[in-house]
């Protein structure tokens, strides 16, 4: 027979809790699930439990100085790019794992982890009931892609953060929304988006999005926090159309489903290459429509690999408080019905 799980911080309180009480160590054991021996351990001191509760960070202080000097020595690398030198360079990680290091803050992360945990045990008939939403831009440059940039507050004028390019490259701004049941219509964007502009894109594009993929059922709607999306004006517009809006963290595209199908959009585009403005829509459009509901459902699905446990310890630098020690030993002791 294996060895048994440490006590954890919960269980060790109950079992002083019931020893108070006067009960035994037999009544206690099974109490509480565990045998007779590990609470005699506890109560008389000889019990050794692990170091830390919950996963070990998967990588070091070292290791995100690394990854911070490879990000300054070019900062329009893909997130591809940045795994692979920082894999390179000896540490083997997730794409998901160089986002959180280069972009969120602690503050963010925090938000993240909140996020997760109230969400954790969505089931795939839950997250079908979301709308994704998202903006995205097209250009004719650079691959029909556009230039990221890596770089932190303050750091916008730095010469390492800037790039030439082509003064006017035409490019079109595209909202579009998806659900487990396939895509909605296509908007394409005229000038800045603002709160008044959003609700008009709401109003004629959004709506038919959920009637097409819903009918008459009930949906909750996501977007993400841009400035326009997040107005007073905008929130009462949700009120006023009794549409419940799905609480979202910040800087987190990559919890978006929908991101995945511009990046199929985007990658057509690249063997349609189109010369004109017209010629692009065109294009963006044909592919938008070559989606499936098939390809939408498993993305959809995808959400609980997403937010799957591993996505909340992964977030976790340390355990500062009795209460997060609890909580997580608590997840420790019911893990398997978690699964």
């Amino acid at each position: 027979m294996g060895k048994t799980a440490d006590l954890t911080a919960v269980q060790k309180a109950i079992i002083d809790t019931l020893k108070r009480e006067g009960k035994t160590q037999k009544e206690i054991s099974e109490r509480i699930g565990c045998s007779q021996s590990a609470v005699s351990r506890h109560l008389s001191g000889k019990s050794v439990g692990r170091k830390k509760c919950g996963k070990k960070r998967c990588t070091t202080r070292r290791g995100d100085r690394t990854l911070r000097k490879i990000v300054e020595k070019d900062r329009f690398q893909t997130l591809g790019d940045l795994r692979k030198q920082w894999t390179e360079s000896g540490v083997e990680t997730s794409r998901a794992t160089v986002h959180r290091r280069v972009l969120l803050n602690q503050k963010q992360r925090q938000k993240r982890l909140t996020w997760a945990t109230e969400k954790q045990h969505w089931t795939v008939a839950q997250w079908s009931k979301v709308l994704f939403s998202d903006e995205s831009k097209f250009c004719m440059s650079f691959g029909n892609q556009g230039a990221r940039v890596w770089r932190k507050t303050g750091e916008k004028e730095m010469p390492k953060c800037l790039k030439s390019s082509v003064k006017y490259p035409q490019s079109v701004m595209v909202w579009g929304a998806m659900s487990a049941a396939g895509v909605g219509p296509l908007c394409f964007i005229k000038g800045r988006v603002n709160a008044a502009s959003y609700q008009e894109i709401l109003e004629h594009f959004m709506l038919p999005s959920a009637e097409k993929l819903y009918g008459d059922e009930d949906f909750v709607f996501q977007h993400d926090l841009a400035p326009a999306h997040s107005a007073k004006t905008t929130g009462k517009w949700f009120t006023d159309h009794g549409i419940t809006v799905l609480n979202w963290p910040a800087n987190s595209p990559d919890l978006n489903p929908i991101e995945n199908l511009w990046d199929i959009v985007k990658r057509k585009l690249r063997d349609a290459r189109p010369n004109t403005l017209d010629e692009l829509k065109a294009a963006i459009e044909a592919s938008w429509a070559s989606i499936t509901p098939q390809q939408c459902h498993r993305l959809i699905a995808s959400m609980i690999g997403i937010l799957g446990f591993h996505e909340l310890y992964a977030k976790i630098i340390s355990i500062k408080t009795i209460k997060d020690l609890k909580y997580f030993s608590w997840c420790a002791m019911n893990l398997k019905y978690m699964k």
